[in-house]
């Protein structure tokens, strides 16, 4: 079904670089990216999927067994993605917030074309319909010039709540903690820009030059893109292991070496910030349990931090050993939404976002990734990034964070801007 060729990199930089410029001429692109981060489980540097030969896209009914059945009938690499508002399909829940971005809910496609890099070696598997282009396109990519200039309109900024009605819904939020509907959840607000035109490419390279995490990623359906600076993977399946890495803490950075190592420690000793991380934790391991073995789950870091350009990050690990009767799909069906971005209970907590927020999450807040033919899978978290719908002229970014018991307002206020400064400084200037 798929032609297999290997070739070297000279300069694997300037490969990428010149390979995600030619991909642009495709309807269809998934380019994921660890940004030389040799974290464990990391199976390449970079991999891109161009050109649908098959596809599925749907709203959130059946969404899940439609995935399933279109990921066993092709038995082949799909790249795709998955909306936060697919929750609807799994819990009897509603999305009817604002939505200024209209992405399908869910889209996955078998690429013709797809490129693996490692190192400075590369591996592409190529449809046998495409096999005869290969030759050519790796001397169009190695020979590439970009014609794209970084044309763009003033972006401006809005919000869509303003910083008292923020604090008046934590505040509520509080309340249905101290009530004890929930422990945790985590409360997200939009900004946008509406009229202005972007350079989507360009956008991405600028957001991921300044913020180099290891699960960024420049995806294109016809004319909607996600450009991606995320740190953080939902889950990942390798044979029957199955890998969970949620992120909750979150400190900036500093330019002076001594306050950063400070700034550091103080994230690692935080209570709340820690408290975060194990209820989450604690949500994840009883998701992957529905799925695992008997006395698989295990939890291998605990509260790690990890230090990326713009912010340090408190980072878990929870693994399992998946049941062989288990299907790919259904692991998604058993955990999405990711904690991390949802809360606990995590019913509970999606159903209070819902009346709170004010925008509907769409594809912030959900997942890109991919099945391999094996039925191997790696999915991210849909954070740090700019959504863009070209046709409409419409710029988004989101930004949240975990409210627990002992959440100041102001200090959540705070850590919402430190998150959206990379997007924001990307956008503006």
């Amino acid at each position: 079904m798929r032609k297999t060729f290997s070739f070297n990199i000279e300069h694997p930089s300037d490969f990428k670089n010149n390979l995600l410029g030619w991909a642009q001429q495709f309807d269809q692109v998934v380019w994921l990216d660890s940004n030389d981060y040799h974290l464990k489980y990391q199976d390449y540097d970079s991999i891109i999927a161009i050109d649908a030969m098959t596809c599925i896209q749907t709203d959130h009914e059946e969404a899940f067994e439609k995935l399933k059945e279109y990921q066993a009938i092709t038995s082949d690499w799909i790249f795709g993605y998955l909306t936060y508002d697919l929750k609807n399909d799994l819990e009897a829940l509603q999305s009817q917030n604002f939505d200024g971005l209209h992405f399908p809910e869910l889209f996955f496609f078998q690429p013709k074309k797809i490129i693996l890099i490692k190192g400075n070696k590369g591996t592409a598997y190529y449809l046998n319909m495409v096999d005869d282009e290969f030759t050519e396109d790796l001397a169009q990519i190695n020979n590439y010039v970009s014609i794209d200039e970084d044309r763009r309109d003033q972006v401006k900024i809005s919000l869509r709540m303003t910083k008292d009605a923020y604090f008046e819904k934590v505040n509520d939020m509080l309340r249905h903690i101290q009530r004890g509907d929930i422990y945790e959840a985590n409360f997200c607000q939009e900004f946008y820009a509406e009229n202005t035109y972007i350079n989507p490419l360009e956008t991405y390279k600028k957001l991921n030059q300044i913020s180099k995490t290891p699960f960024a990623t420049f995806l294109k359906v016809d004319d909607k893109y996600l450009l991606s600076a995320s740190p953080e993977r939902y889950i990942k399946k390798i044979g029957e292991e199955l890998i969970s890495q949620p992120i909750k803490g979150t400190a900036k950075r500093s330019t002076d070496t001594k306050e950063d190592q400070e700034l550091k420690l103080r994230l690692e000793t935080d209570e709340k910030e820690r408290s975060e991380n194990i209820m989450i934790v604690d949500l994840v391991r009883n998701d992957l349990s529905k799925l695992a073995s008997k006395g698989s789950v295990e939890v291998k870091e605990l509260c790690k931090v990890y230090t990326f350009q713009q912010v340090h990050q408190m980072i878990s690990t929870v693994s399992a050993k998946i049941r062989p009767e288990i299907k790919p799909v259904d692991v998604l069906a058993a955990t999405f939404p990711m904690g991390s971005m949802t809360g606990a209970p995590k019913i509970s907590a999606m159903k209070i976002i819902e009346e709170l927020e004010e925008s509907k999450r769409g594809l912030y807040s959900g997942s890109v990734g991919y099945f391999s033919p094996e039925g191997n899978f790696d999915f991210n978290v849909v954070i740090r990034s700019i959504l863009y719908n070209a046709s409409l002229k419409y710029v988004s970014y989101s930004v949240g964070g975990a409210i627990t018991a002992k959440s100041d307002p102001l200090n959540e206020y705070e850590e919402c801007l430190i998150k959206a400064k990379a997007m924001r400084t990307v956008l503006e200037g």
